[in-house]
């Protein structure tokens, strides 16, 4: 395939950073360089470079520690690029403090159903955490409601 003036440019930045690097010799750069610049092909292209390293070197990999890491370990990515990590639902934490309040204000069941069910919605829309508080507050406002249903009807049936 034919080479353009960028694969030969490239080429040239390669041999410049082996000459810098002390890969090449002067001669060896400057004849290198000549045929680069007169080259057709990528296969010519790729002659001139490639005993040559072609981008950054890698890095080597760590030994092995032999003791164990801290509790205090720091990611390889910083924690700038990383996403942020997910919000709990308000209206989880609101179900789940409804709940908790049902045995002492009774009227908070309704609303611990209301924002449980509108929780978990939202949870699933939105990928935040909080189910289990939504499950809490759900959980704890159906069993109040429940047991109010059966003192009523155990109140309604005494006084037949």
């Amino acid at each position: 395939m034919r080479a353009s003036h960028a694969d030969r440019e490239r080429t040239i930045d390669v041999l410049k950073a082996g000459f810098v690097e002390g890969r090449l010799g002067k001669a060896e750069y400057e004849q290198r360089l000549t045929r680069a610049q007169q080259a057709q092909t990528y296969g010519e292209l790729h002659a001139l470079i490639a005993d040559l390293p072609q981008g950054p070197m890698a890095v080597p990999a760590p030994a092995p520690q032999q003791y164990p890491q801290p509790q205090h370990y720091q990611p390889a990515v910083p924690r700038t690029f990383l996403p942020p990590p997910p919000q709990t639902n308000n209206s989880a934490v609101a179900a789940m403090i409804c709940g908790v309040l049902t045995p002492f204000y009774g009227i908070t069941a309704i609303p611990a159903v209301i924002l449980g069910h509108k929780a978990r919605a939202e949870i699933r829309r939105s990928g935040e955490k909080g189910d289990g508080l939504a499950m809490a507050g759900l959980t704890l406002g159906w069993l109040a409601i429940g047991l109010g249903i059966m003192l009523v009807l155990v109140v309604a049936v005494a006084t037949v």
